[in-house]
């Protein structure tokens, strides 16, 4: 039976992992000071050749839709679920594939273990944001100026010297240029991030026009103000004549600002947000009916993550939040074929049970999320919670397509196969 000869690269990659098999029981202890230094000088640049090889085949893998292979939406997903990785690591690496793409210089250096994979990402990000319509002469001096700089600084030096490196390179260019962007500063669009940081909380950082930021420093005072204020007292009680010695209202520290910001939070009226999935910007809380009361077990959001009881029972009164007491009386939620479309009840006990997209290796939470109908309504499906299913956009696509084969397992999970 003939076989398919392995590629070369893949052959490459099997006698890397040979040639390491054969390290792997080798002590270190005899190594010297000078052996131990040199090998680990060596060991970076043998990294970075690998992921200049591992960035070359990240581009190839969407050129042959690897993506497809699986029904995931895009070739960084495909390796997230293929390779273990997180997303975000996994997008980060096909960003720098792209960037290697576009820039040969910089990708022969770090093939040649030039310059590490984080100095690589650092110059690319500066070329891209180099102006559009830059001589493409000037962009190669650009690039080889920074993979230059590469050999003696280090990345955070490198992000620096990127953003001058038109002052290097070109001047005369510099000087407009700088004055462009000096304009187009003062009318960029917001940006806002956040993260979960593992310990309960969530961290993040917004960059906003003057106004709004200012906007918003107003409301923070506001909530962040003493209680009682100059003049509070006289004038509730005008017949008291112990009138308060008017004192300096000093700035609220960081801490009273953050207090301040998570109750203009929660005082948020989702009846006046726009309405996403089929329901407002609506946190659903679920905990039982001890807790509710005045226990002591933690509390589920509909995201998977955990709260105090304490801060479930304190916001549960409050217009973003509804609870769900387990044991207790729900409304109905099954209406046959009396609606096509899911209610928002309907729906909110799908967040808490499907918690997302119910595909396997999506985690599009369930407020990004369509109801799908396991029986189609044109075939005389019914509208059921117990038929129904979240799915992401882009797998509410796939499940309808009919290239595509979908499993659903005993977990409740959609696994996608491409038809052959």
């Amino acid at each position: 039976m003939a076989t398919t000869a392995a590629h070369p690269i893949n052959g490459a990659v099997a006698r890397m992992h040979s040639l390491l098999d054969e390290l792997a029981e080798v002590p270190t202890w005899s190594m010297g000071q000078a052996a131990t230094a040199e090998a680990m000088v060596d060991i970076a640049r043998l990294e970075a050749r690998v992921v200049e090889l591992k960035s070359r085949t990240l581009v190839h893998a969407e050129t042959v839709a690897v993506a497809e292979t699986n029904a995931s939406p895009s070739v960084a997903v495909w390796h997230s679920n293929a390779t273990r990785s997180t997303k975000r690591e996994s997008f980060r690496q096909v960003r720098l594939a792209a960037g290697l793409d576009r820039y040969e210089l910089v990708r022969e250096a770090l093939g040649r273990g030039d310059v590490i994979a984080e100095q690589a990402s650092v110059i690319c990000t500066a070329l891209d944001e180099l102006p559009d319509d830059l001589d493409p002469t000037v962009l190669e001096q650009a690039a080889k100026a920074l993979v230059a700089f590469a050999e003696v600084h280090d990345a955070k030096a490198l992000r620096v010297l990127g953003r001058r490196i038109l002052e290097v390179v070109a001047p005369e260019v510099a000087e407009a240029w700088e004055a462009e962007q000096l304009d187009r500063e003062a009318e960029k669009s917001a940006v806002f991030r956040m993260r979960e940081d593992g310990h309960g909380r969530i961290k993040g950082s917004f960059t906003v026009p003057l106004l709004v930021g200012q906007m918003l420093e107003r409301a923070l005072l506001a909530f962040a103000a003493p209680k009682h204020q100059i003049g509070s007292r006289a004038a509730a009680d005008a017949d008291d004549e112990q009138v308060p010695v008017p004192v300096p209202v000093r700035r609220p520290t960081a801490q009273r600002l953050g207090a301040a910001f998570v109750e203009l939070v929660e005082r948020l009226d989702p009846k006046e947000l726009p309405k996403a999935g089929g329901v407002n910007a609506t946190v659903v809380v679920t905990m039982t009916l001890d807790s509710l009361k005045d226990g002591l077990a933690a509390a589920t959001l509909d995201t998977g993550d955990r709260i105090s009881a304490a801060t479930a029972r304190r916001l549960a009164c409050e217009a973003g939040v509804v609870p769900v007491v387990l044991g207790g009386h729900s409304q109905p939620l099954d209406v046959g074929r009396a609606k096509r479309y899911f209610t928002p009840a309907q729906r909110i006990a799908m967040g808490i049970r499907d918690g997302g997209c119910t595909a396997r290796g999506c985690d599009a939470p369930p407020a990004m999320c369509h109801a799908h109908h396991d029986d189609p309504w044109s075939c005389h499906g019914h509208t059921d919670l117990a038929r129904g299913r979240l799915l992401c956009p882009f797998h509410h696509r796939r499940i309808h397509d009919p290239e595509y084969e979908a499993d659903i397992g005993g977990n409740n999970q959609v696994t996608f196969h491409r038809r052959t």
